[in-house]
């Protein structure tokens, strides 16, 4: 499974949530923000993780605070370009498998 196709299931699975998907990939020159949604009025910035098995952590141990950083500043560059700054959250989903893949949803896993 490609990462792509990992987004797309994670962006699936929080639509089935009642989140509503506003911008996938967004790119900066800070990083990349997976999935941007909105939980009713809470901007989320969702990083998705897929690993094919737990060893070594899984795919949770692999966002390290230099990873977190990297999104809290790229969602602080999207923010800029609103007018209004909202709520906002960091929400991690983790897929592990490669088929059928377990999907574990971290709400507010890390912020500033």
């Amino acid at each position: 499974m490609k990462g792509s196709d990992a987004e797309h299931l994670a962006a699936q699975f929080l639509q089935r949530q009642h989140l509503i998907l506003i911008e996938k990939n967004y790119r900066c020159r800070f990083g990349e923000i997976d999935l941007i949604m909105r939980d009713d009025t809470v901007l989320v910035f969702v990083e998705v993780r897929m690993r094919s098995n737990n060893s070594f952590g899984g795919a949770a141990a692999s966002i390290t605070t230099t990873k977190q950083g990297k999104l809290i500043r790229a969602a602080r560059h999207y923010l800029i370009q609103l007018n209004v700054v909202p709520a906002c959250r960091f929400d991690v989903v983790l897929l592990t498998g490669t088929h059928n893949p377990e999907i574990r949803w971290i709400k507010n896993a890390f912020g500033e």
